[in-house]
């Protein structure tokens, strides 16, 4: 296998300024939000609740700007039978943006969260399971590398200083890209091959009557999925207010439209080139079943090679900018919700510090494992899209706009999710279905190169819709059903196993993270020593009452502690 000179350059060149900018943001910062009191492990996670409007706009438009996106919408473009119609991405995950900014950033933000997962603690407990938000997509070892030692030293400063980077990275090396491409005599004039058939069908794409409801389920999956990340709560949450985390994601919508629009046109020139012409032969990529690496593919052999230097440095720093975001959501949130407030409150700052590092490294490389290890990546990211938007999202609304729901109800709406969602099957990954929703059909498949032949089921009906609001219904339902059955005398209170219902009307078995922060508690009753700073923490997370009471009042006390 040849070696691509030009590609190695550039991916050696962009790692190298990134790594520097993630060290020097690490230096620059390391003594923020620590002066002021707070925890460096809060500084870690959430930057000191200090950053401003350019650097919060990059890196939170970097959410979701990786190379899966730039890539992936690339193909959808270029894809026969899909085209511009079939890539949401762009529009889907804006518009979740726009949403999570208008109903979901203020709520978070003003009420002091750390993680994603703090309000969930607060109403739950700590029953639920981590969430761990890993980007598996890295293909690169060095790649992973590079991101996990800038995100080591830094934390969030890092990562967001390095969005600044990756994303002019990608901004300028995709356009410097596009004129010479379309130039390349290989390729069509876009602008016809859009609605007529010259080398495929056209690349507008056209979206049948029949898939409408298909359509729809996947857009609302972008939209509505798009929103219960960590990775997108730990911008907003480190926002130096509720108002500012509204504007960054409203900017960073705009921001993913724009930063698609190269990706958009290499998927167009993609199918409007003769390859015949070209050094790639004759077989087009579709047919070689590399419709999924286009966009490097035009930048290779439709660019001079001075110019796919900056291509595919932009594609090497898309990469990127996803790895060191999700290695440290995942870290953020187990340092926090699983070590210091499920099993140790009294740990030292010092020591969750070192947790951090130490999950940076192990989520590090065990996404970089499953990247060169197994061979459905991309399915199982896409599985895990759809499961956050069946189960969390539901979750998330449940635990920040409806009062009354509690753990059984939690817990009913995750089976019921779950399954609704996995019973309609997964091609991808060759997952049969044992739930036939209505539309159903069987699809066969030849694969180009091996003639081998699958039969899948595609199901036209809006299950994953259907699934998100059966979770979401079943969690109201049961939760009303629990406390009937324990505050009715229906069954005894003893078998409230896990404190859902009972420990809300009872001091004595309440939550631990809810009394340290109560001043009618003696600490020294409680069995683990609990520190001074860590009471404040906690308190300043566990004791909103707009979710805990019906008074929606925060007392003299909790506001002294802000």
């Amino acid at each position: 296998m040849a070696i691509h000179v030009e590609g190695l350059v550039a991916i050696v060149f962009f790692y190298v300024i990134i790594l520097f900018v993630g060290i020097w943001a690490a230096w620059k910062n390391k003594n923020s939000g620590v002066a002021e009191g707070k925890d460096q492990s809060e500084s870690i996670m959430v930057g000191g609740r200090d950053i401003g409007l350019f650097v919060g706009a990059f890196t939170m438009t970097a959410t979701w700007v990786g190379g899966g996106y730039i890539n992936g919408t690339a193909e959808h473009v270029y894809l026969p039978g899909y085209g511009l119609a079939w890539a949401q991405a762009p529009f889907g995950y804006a518009l979740s943006l726009v949403v999570g900014g208008l109903f979901f950033a203020k709520p978070m933000r003003s009420r002091g969260y750390v993680t994603m997962l703090d309000p969930f603690q607060q109403l739950y407990g700590a029953t639920l399971s981590v969430i761990v938000d890993i980007n598996i997509n890295m293909s690169v070892t060095i790649s992973a590398l590079i991101a996990i030692f800038y995100t080591l030293v830094g934390g969030l400063y890092s990562v967001a200083y390095t969005d600044v980077v990756q994303l002019f990275c990608i901004f300028v090396g995709l356009w410097i890209s596009v004129p010479f491409a379309l130039a390349n005599p290989a390729v069509s004039d876009i602008g016809v091959t859009a609605v007529k058939n010259v080398f495929q069908t056209p690349w507008l794409g056209s979206i049948h009557p029949s898939d409408g409801w298909m359509w729809a389920d996947n857009f609302l999956l972008l939209v509505l999925g798009g929103i219960p990340w960590q990775v997108y709560f730990q911008r907003v949450l480190s926002a130096s207010s509720a108002t500012y985390a509204q504007v960054l994601s409203f900017l960073a919508a705009f921001g993913c439209l724009v930063m698609a629009a190269p990706s958009v046109l290499i998927g167009a020139i993609g199918a409007s080139t003769d390859w015949n012409q070209t050094s790639y032969g004759s077989i087009p990529p579709t047919e070689r079943d590399e419709s999924d690496m286009i966009l490097p593919i035009v930048l290779q052999y439709l660019c001079p090679p001075f110019v796919s230097f900056f291509g595919l440095g932009a594609v090497s720093a898309a990469v990127m900018s996803s790895a060191d975001s999700s290695i440290l959501s995942a870290s953020s949130m187990f340092a926090r919700n699983i070590y210091q407030l499920a099993l140790r409150q009294s740990a030292s700052d010092r020591e969750i510090v070192w947790v951090m590092r130490i999950t940076i490294f192990v989520f590090g490389a065990m996404a970089t494992a499953l990247a060169l290890l197994t061979g459905t990546v991309y399915g199982l990211w896409y599985l895990s899209s759809d499961l956050v938007y069946v189960i969390i999202f539901p979750q998330l609304i449940s635990v920040l706009f409806i009062k009354g729901t509690n753990t059984y109800g939690s817990v009913a709406a995750y089976v019921f999710g779950l399954l609704l969602r996995v019973g309609g099957g997964e091609p991808y990954l060759k997952l049969p279905p044992f739930i036939y929703y209505p539309g159903w059909y069987e699809e066969e498949k030849v694969h180009h190169l091996t003639k081998d032949v699958e039969h899948n089921i595609v199901q036209k009906f809006p299950f994953k819709t259907v699934a998100m609001l059966a979770s979401l219904l079943s969690n109201m339902v049961f939760s009303g059903l629990a406390r009937y059955l324990f505050e009715s005398g229906v069954l005894s209170h003893k078998y409230d196993f896990l404190d859902a219902v009972v420990s809300k009307h009872s001091r004595e078995i309440m939550d631990k993270t809810t009394l340290v922060g109560n001043e009618n508690i003696i600490l020294s009753q409680i069995t683990a020593p609990v520190r001074r700073k860590t009471v404040v923490a906690v308190a300043g997370t566990f004791m909103n009452t707009e979710v805990l009471s019906e008074e929606g009042e925060m007392s003299p006390d909790f506001n002294e502690c802000e």
